[in-house]
């Protein structure tokens, strides 16, 4: 099947060309939510953040909302801020023009005078900036322009065993074909980690495998709390999963057969092809917005029990292996895979079924999570701990 989607002036395709309204912190979310409400064509995230955090939590979230404006699936940006805030607009600005030089507008509520006067300032240059988005046409594409990211939410036995290995095919495939590929949860890699190192190119990547896992386990440990206590959910051992390696084991299935090429920090830039590992936390709504702020424009995430969750710049092909699931929770789930789990279709039977919503879902088919607008998000926060006199930061 041929592929279309558009490109951008920096260089990067997008399969989806969004006009976002981009809040620079909380006290500005309901003035971006209300212009998306009134003008067709754009789509508006809720940001909790954006004050009161720390230097290094700060310039995450700083990293992180720029990312979103730099992936190839936006178009262009309508920025409002607070005015007071820490995320301040000259540091928006300057994070995103780090990354790239899409359209723009910006307002600030408290020089404008109020949530009322930037509604009527910025709808209409939100309402030309969609304008000018649908001059741009979709171009043939090719699946090494595809930066795919992997997710599992709601996890259960059927997951690991049916879902995750699935979404690994495809993951290979698009790998093989030139394309990039993203392992992520960072949380769902302990006791698996030596599985993944031995996955890595070279001894440099291991080691940055081993030095994004340990330091989680042991940041909980140091101020008395233990992830294993709390992870696997109470959800995933209702479904069946009784351990956290259990879980583990299920997850990195995701990232199929190829070599690690890489780890990245959450929400930097992937700007190199193969399979990579992006830290993030193990929360869906966080780990898929640390790969969309990295660049990855389609996502596929598996669920055993069922979530309705997306994200509101990257489409999310929602699989479920789960028979109950997949159809109960119809309305969310993209891809029924129970036929591999009832043992009447093999996962390569599966796995055609797979590449071609794909494929679909590339050149524009919609998603469950598209069609009912489930498109919440968070982001990662950061904090450090000592240890051994050294200083550690992790996400979470």
């Amino acid at each position: 099947m041929n592929l279309f989607g558009y490109r951008r002036a920096d260089g990067t395709i997008g399969i989806r060309n969004h006009v976002l309204i981009l809040p620079t912190s909380v006290c500005a979310s309901d003035a971006a939510s209300q212009i998306a409400e009134k003008v067709d064509g754009t789509i508006a995230i809720h940001n909790q953040l954006g004050c009161s955090q720390n230097a290094y939590d700060q310039a995450c979230t700083l990293r992180t909302l720029a990312g979103l404006v730099a992936n190839s699936n936006v178009y262009g940006a309508i920025v409002i801020s607070l005015g007071c805030e820490n995320c301040q607009m000259d540091l928006m600005i300057d994070a995103i023009r780090q990354r790239t030089n899409k359209p723009l507008e910006t307002f600030i509520i408290q020089k404008c005078g109020g949530v009322a006067s930037v509604l009527d300032q910025a709808i209409p240059k939100a309402r030309a900036m969609v304008q000018a988005s649908l001059a741009v046409p979709r171009m043939p594409i090719l699946l090494s322009d595809i930066i795919l990211g992997t997710e599992c939410g709601g996890s259960d036995p059927t997951s690991g065993l049916v879902a995750n290995p699935l979404i690994g095919m495809l993951s290979d495939h698009v790998v093989d074909q030139g394309g990039t590929s993203i392992l992520c949860e960072t949380t769902e890699f302990i006791g698996a980690e030596h599985i993944l190192m031995k996955k890595a190119k070279d001894s440099v990547v291991a080691q940055k495998i081993k030095d994004i896992i340990l330091p989680y386990e042991e940041s909980q440990l140091v101020v008395g709390e233990n992830v294993r206590k709390r992870n696997p959910s109470p959800g995933n051992k209702a479904g069946g999963i009784t351990t956290l390696e259990e879980k583990s084991l299920g997850c990195i299935q995701k990232a199929g057969h190829r070599v690690i090429e890489n780890v990245l920090d959450y929400a930097r830039p992937i700007d190199q092809k193969g399979l990579i590992i992006m830290d993030t936390p193990g929360n869906d709504p966080i780990s898929m917005m640390g790969m969309a702020a990295g660049g990855c424009q389609i996502i596929l995430f598996s669920t055993g029990l069922g979530t309705p969750l997306g994200n509101p710049i990257v489409p999310v092909i929602k699989i479920s292996a789960n028979p109950h699931v997949a159809h109960f929770m119809n309305e969310h789930i993209d891809l029924d895979a129970s036929d591999v789990t009832n043992g009447k279709i093999t996962l390569a039977n599966a796995f055609v079924a797979l590449q071609s919503l794909f494929y679909e879902t590339v050149n524009g088919k919609c998603t469950k999570a598209e069609e009912t607008n489930c498109n919440e998000i968070a982001i990662a926060r950061v904090n450090k701990y000592v240890k051994n006199g050294k200083v550690k930061e992790y996400y979470y």
